[in-house]
Order: C-alpha cells, then sequence, then structure tokens
C-alpha cells in the first residue's frame, strides 16, 4: 500500500495491522478513495486498487492451471487405464482363441486316431522282439503233421496282440496247443494264438488291432516260450501265416 494510500486508510479509521484479509484491505482502499479529493491521491489508490485486483486473478490462475493439471493427469490416467484394459481384453480373446484351436484340432486328432484303430482292415503284428524257430508246412518229430503255423520265439510274459480287428470266438485250454484264444476277423478269416502263458481276453469280446489277447509261455506241446500263430480262412484249413501277413497285411515279418 502506498504511503498516500496508508495515510487514507488511516484517516478513515485503518491501521496497516487491521487489514488482516484482501476483503479488508479492499474496504479500506475503498473508503480511502472516497475521503480523498485530488486526482493524484485518486490515481494512487486506483492504482493500490488494480494492484489488489491483480493478485487475486494471479491467485485465481493459478487455482485454475493447478484445477487443469489435475484434470489433465486425470484424463490421461483414464485413457492408460482403457488402453490397458483394452489389450487385456484382446489377449484374452486371443488366449480363448487358441484354446478353443487346440481343443478342436486334439479332437479331431483323437477322432481320426479313434477312426483309424478301429478300421476292420490295420494289421499290427501280434509280438516284438521275436525270432522265427519253425515255418509253415515244415516237417518234423515235435507235431503229428506238417506244421500248420509259423512260431515266434520271444521270453516268457511277452505281450501278443490280435493282428487285427475282430471278436474273440475262443479262449480256452486246447490240448497241445496249450492255452488258446481264437479271433475272427470281419472278412471271416481267424487268426489262432497258442502256447500262451495267460489270456487278456473273454469269448465275446471285440479287439483291435494292436490290442493285447494274452502273453507268450509254454504251455501245451512246446519245447520252449513262443507264439505258434495260425491263419485259417472262414475258420477252415491253415494257410501260410507268412503270406497273409505280407499280402493282406503289408506287414513284412
Amino acid at each position: 500500500m502506498t504511503a498516500a494510500l496508508a495515510a487514507a486508510a488511516g484517516a478513515v479509521g485503518f491501521s496497516h495491522s487491521s487489514l488482516a484479509s484482501p476483503t479488508q484491505a479492499n474496504s479500506a482502499v475503498n473508503l480511502a478513495a472516497l475521503s480523498l479529493d485530488s486526482g493524484q491521491q485518486l490515481s494512487g489508490i486506483t492504482t493500490a486498487r488494480i494492484q489488489a485486483r491483480q493478485l487475486a486473478t494471479r491467485d485465481s490462475s493459478r487455482v485454475q492451471l493447478a484445477d487443469t493439471t489435475k484434470t489433465k493427469k486425470q484424463s490421461a490416467a483414464a485413457k492408460l487405464a482403457q488402453a490397458r484394459a483394452a489389450k487385456l481384453n484382446v489377449t484374452q480373446a486371443l488366449t480363448a482363441k487358441r484354446a478353443n484351436a487346440l481343443a478342436a484340432a486334439k479332437a479331431k486328432a483323437e477322432a481320426a486316431e479313434k477312426k483309424a484303430r478301429e478300421s476292420a482292415t490295420r494289421c499290427e503284428m501280434m509280438l516284438s522282439g521275436y525270432h522265427i524257430t519253425a515255418t509253415f508246412g515244415q516237417g518234423g518229430s515235435r507235431w503229428a503233421r506238417n506244421h500248420t503255423g509259423t512260431d515266434f520265439a520271444a521270453p516268457i510274459g511277452t505281450r501278443i496282440s490280435s493282428v487285427m480287428k475282430g471278436v474273440v470266438i475262443f479262449a480256452d485250454w486246447a490240448g497241445p496247443y496249450g492255452r488258446q484264444v481264437q479271433v475272427r476277423h470281419e472278412d471271416g478269416t481267424v487268426t489262432w494264438y497258442n502256447h500262451m502263458s495267460k489270456f487278456s481276453v473273454e469269448v465275446g469280446e471285440t479287439v483291435y488291432a494292436g490290442d493285447q489277447v494274452g502273453a507268450v509261455g509254454m504251455t501245451g506241446n512246446t519245447t520252449g516260450p513262443h507264439l505258434h500263430f495260425e491263419v485259417r480262412p472262414d475258420n477252415g484249413e491253415p494257410i501260410n501265416p507268412m503270406s497273409w501277413l505280407r499280402n493282406h497285411c503289408g506287414l513284412n515279418p
């Protein structure tokens, strides 16, 4: 406050120490202006009033600037949150899409595998880790006539599987054949699995190529553990199993 203005304010009863607030200051200025007559003093009062108003304007501007800055930060934070939420939604959608695609592919592969497994024409070797010890038609003192099948020697307990899809029509003791399983295939051919140590199937059961029917043993008329395998079209006279495996099944024992 200028000296003239202070003097004028003092003249109307306001001391410098009593002007505790902007409102009081403005009141003092207004009263001082009314009590002065000279143009010079009025100019000083006007200047003080303008300065007071400028100060208030600057304070208001600072508040508005602070509010504007706060609003911008809040807006930026909201936009960032929206962007992150959108990105998360896209990621979740992609994850779900990939999971659905994988599930569909898995289901398709399983269906194809099931169809292939249940195919009536699919063939698999009866056992692995074998060596052939007797062939079809071979003579010898170990059987009453020429050999009616092929012998696949393997350790006792070796897994024996059905060569093709079919239905078990016999699973019992068969004299010199020992424990025997017979499987009738869809074309009427019956395959025999002999000298087994155990059965893994029952009569009437459907088996598929590769399904276990028993295990290698030494039951019946035998001098060592092996699978005596026979092939009988329409369950009639036996034929050469090796030729049948190659020509009918595409296997090469």
